[in-house]
This record gives structure tokens, sequence and C-alpha cells, in this order.
């Protein structure tokens, strides 16, 4: 493992309540969602991530407890290194800060989990639908979301797909 990540490691886990999990050499830190602008705050300014190369989230739907997991993928454009950020969300309270003041293009990203996951992002400038209709209903990415299923057809069930379908009477 690089050397500057587990400096900034080491100074995160010293300073915040955090859990590390390492897989193939590569590090996540599993934070709390209080923690999240300060450790990317020092992480920007002190270890030189200076890209949040991408944000995610994961549903753990029916199975886990908290039920999401959001995602965040740091990088250094200088040292070639990644860290990645998990903050764990309880299926009820679906609130994370904001990060858009210290990485500002996760506008967008946060616009993406709010609009797929309904994961809502306190201080947002813009919060709105990215991707979906404005008028959309629920959130697609969500692992209870309902959904729309249509058979497909083919040579041996066409008869029976047919007789299904809805047509025009005259």
């Amino acid at each position: 493992m690089n050397e500057k990540i587990q400096n900034a490691i080491q100074s995160i886990k010293s300073g915040f309540k955090v859990e590390e999990k390492t897989f193939r050499d590569e590090s996540t830190l599993i934070i709390s969602d209080d923690a999240l602008v300060d450790i990317c705050q020092s992480l920007r300014d002190d270890y030189g991530f200076n890209m949040l190369s991408s944000l995610t989230a994961v549903d753990y739907w029916p199975d886990g407890a908290p039920r999401f997991h959001a995602v965040y993928q740091l990088y250094s454009i200088e040292e070639n290194i990644t860290l990645r950020l998990r903050v764990p969300i309880s299926g009820e309270n679906t609130l994370l800060p904001t990060i858009e003041k210290i990485y500002p293009n996760a506008n967008w990203h946060e616009r993406e989990l709010w609009d797929m996951f309904g994961i809502k992002f306190e201080g947002h400038s813009d919060l709105r639908r990215i991707l979906m209709p404005y008028d959309w209903e629920g959130h697609p990415l969500r692992k209870d979301y309902p959904l729309g299923y249509e058979e497909v057809q083919f040579t041996f069930n066409a008869e029976e797909i047919d007789a299904k379908k809805p047509y025009v009477k005259e």
C-alpha cells in the first residue's frame, strides 16, 4: 500500500471514529455521516485527494441494516492514488451532508443519488431530479422499487403473449 494513503488513513483514524477495511490492497474507510464533511476536507487539504471521482450507493434491502451505504471514491491526481469512503445510512433517515463546497462536482453525483436512491443531501444547492422526469414517483435503483415487466416474445411463446396484449376494439 502507498505510504501517502497509509499516512492519510492513520491521521483520519486518530481524529475520527473510523473502521478500515482492506481488500486486494485497496483501503476503504467506513465513516459516520456526521464526520463526512470534516474527513473529506482533511483528505483534500492535507493529503491531496483533490478529486471526487465517483459517488454511488448500495441498497442492502431486505437483508442488511443499515439499508444503504453511500460510496465516495476520492482520487489524488498528483500521486495517482485512490481512497474509498463508505457511509452507512439507515432506511428511515436517508439524509447526508453535502460535500459540494469541497468537491464542486459532487453537485451532479448527489443529484443522481437523490434521483435514483432517494438519499437526500442537506445543504445541497439544487437538489432535483437529474435522470428521471420531474414528475416521476419513486427511486428506481431501490431494491423495493416495483419493476415494470413485459415478457420477451419468442417463437415458442408468441401466441401466449399476443393473447395478453391489449388491442383496440372496433
